[in-house]
């Protein structure tokens, strides 16, 4: 028996409840799907089922994802309702093609070969046109066993249910003993467990398949090339992990990191850009600007950024282009004022300059000097005119004197 397990299957359990099947009879095949559930090796990686109830609508109770222990699928299968009226067989086969045996709801990929196997019971005569819905179902891999009750129609069967028919097709006069044929599912779907027997070579997971067996890996792991062995899965490859910035790779998992300039947030998956320029963060001299989680220096005004750029020096408010004096420029801490040269005097405008009349530059001490200094030069003036008009009248007296004694000489 340990070695005698189903082998794991995608099973779809597809039932009827149209009205044709009383209250009480629809509460037996409820105890025939927990009695084949109780012979299924019900797992995530081994069997997994999905239930779906049918009448003139389909309701899928659920898909093959939900439950991977017997005792929840049991309590959901406790819950379900009859929906009545109408037996749309085709429509429930085609609802579980497009709805169920999707890898989103919980089929596995082509590449396990896990069978896909759909169980019908129905006590009635399809409403809609089932023969091509179930080729099509069974052309795309999915293995049909049609189970009839009461008045069930024989040929319906047969043409919704996989080949050979005699393996495919079960009937029963009642729902009263529909149970007994969980020992006929159970036989069939019983398959020597090649990974029970021991005799495997998969380095974590040995998965039954019929006869055979395939390997898999523990979550966070990958099946290598040689099918065998096992690898650590790179949790921070793109497209693994759910970090907003860095990704760090942790065992089998992963946490969360942040570029710098960031911190985490407390969903420890997102960044928020830190305030860089908080008291103690950075080392600017003076100014501080927060960019995109870092930071630049800058100056107050007056000032200009050092090469280091964090500290400043003080600007020369006098230095060419930084001032609008026309004249001179009087530097004065971190501003400065504007004068004008000798000879100038600053106009209302404290920039530009007038040349100053002469009155105005002169003090009244220095008038007095300039005063002091016209008398004696008009003193002196007058001296030497008084000496040279005394020098002409010697000069000419001189003149005529010598020329009188000239003419004594003569005589």
């Amino acid at each position: 028996d340990t070695a005698c397990k189903n082998q794991p299957l995608d099973l779809v359990f597809i039932i009827d409840s149209s009205r044709s099947v009383r209250p009480e009879e629809f509460e037996k095949v409820k105890i025939f799907l927990s009695k084949m559930i109780d012979t299924l090796d019900v797992g995530e990686r081994t069997t997994r089922v999905a239930v779906m109830n049918y009448a003139s609508t389909v309701k899928v109770e659920f898909p093959l994802r939900t439950y991977f222990d017997k005792a929840s699928m049991k309590e959901a299968v406790s819950h379900i309702e009859p929906l009545s009226a109408g037996t749309m067989t085709g429509l429930a086969i085609q609802t579980a093609m497009d709805e169920v045996f999707t890898e989103e709801m919980g089929t596995r990929p082509a590449t396990f070969n896990i069978p896909k196997v759909v169980i019908v019971v129905t006590d009635g005569r399809p409403q809609d046109q089932v023969q091509d819905v179930a080729a099509s179902a069974r052309t795309a891999g999915i293995e049909i066993y049609a189970v009839g009750v009461d008045r069930a129609d024989i040929q319906s069967l047969r043409i919704m249910a996989s080949e050979p028919l005699d393996e495919h097709v079960f009937y029963v006069e009642t729902y009263g003993v529909i149970e007994k044929l969980t020992s006929k599912f159970r036989e069939t779907f019983c398959a020597v467990n090649v990974c029970a027997l021991g005799t495997h070579d998969c380095e974590q997971v040995c998965v039954s398949n019929g006869r055979s067996y395939l390997c898999d890996c523990y979550e966070g792991y990958t099946l290598n090339p040689d099918k065998r062995t096992c690898s650590a899965v790179d949790m921070c490859t793109p497209g693994r992990h759910e970090c907003d910035q860095i990704c760090v790779s942790n065992n089998r998992s992963y946490v969360c990191e942040c570029y710098e300039g960031y911190t985490l947030n407390p969903d420890k998956k997102t960044c928020s850009a830190m305030d860089m320029c908080a008291p103690g963060r950075h080392d600017c001299a003076q100014v501080c600007r927060s960019k995109d989680g870092s930071y630049s220096c800058d100056c107050s005004e007056g000032y200009t950024l050092n090469p280091d750029k964090k500290t400043c020096s003080a600007v020369d408010m006098c230095a060419p282009g930084r001032h609008d004096c026309e004249q001179l420029c009087v530097r004065d801490d971190l501003f400065y004022t504007c004068d004008c040269y000798q000879g100038y005097t600053l106009n209302p405008d404290k920039k530009t300059c007038s040349r100053a009349l002469a009155s105005s530059l002169v003090t009244t001490e220095e008038s007095c000097k300039c005063e002091a200094i016209a008398a004696l030069q008009d003193s002196v003036t007058s001296r030497l005119e008084a000496l040279s008009t005394k020098y002409i009248l010697f000069h000419e007296v001189s003149e005529k004197l010598q020329a009188y004694q000239g003419r004594q000489q003569v005589v």
